[in-house]
């Protein structure tokens, strides 16, 4: 692959994009009376995944970048967390390829925050 011309054409950024579509159209689902809790949280944490990773792209420095995939990271973990919660409570049943694109969004993020490390590092 050559030169990257925009976050758009980073993996992680298209697979979380995936991920925050699949969120927003399982949760239409939940119960109303969570609109303003449990199913704003989640999708708050779904979006800030991929808007982390944009915002850290554009930043002008790589230790910069790598804190914000650090945070974009985080809420990946809080969105597995909350995806979690919603199962048990039986508020969304099946949440099979929620996870799957959790653990692909996860693998991509190390990848990058590792390889930028590197580059740091040298």
């Amino acid at each position: 692959m050559g030169r990257l011309e925009s976050f758009r054409d980073l993996e992680v950024w298209k697979v979380s994009m995936r991920l925050a579509k699949a969120v927003y159209q399982a949760t239409e689902v939940m119960p109303k009376h969570e609109i303003y809790g449990l199913t704003s949280q989640i999708r708050r944490a779904c979006v800030s995944v991929p808007a982390n990773i944009a915002e850290g792209y554009g930043r002008n420095h790589r230790k910069e970048y790598l804190q914000f995939l650090g945070i974009a990271n985080g809420s990946l973990k809080e969105l597995e967390t909350l995806l979690l919660l919603t199962n048990s409570l039986n508020y969304i049943n099946d949440i099979t390829e929620l996870m799957s694109l959790c653990d692909s969004t996860g693998r991509l993020l190390t990848r990058l925050r590792q390889s930028l490390q590197r580059r740091i590092d040298n």
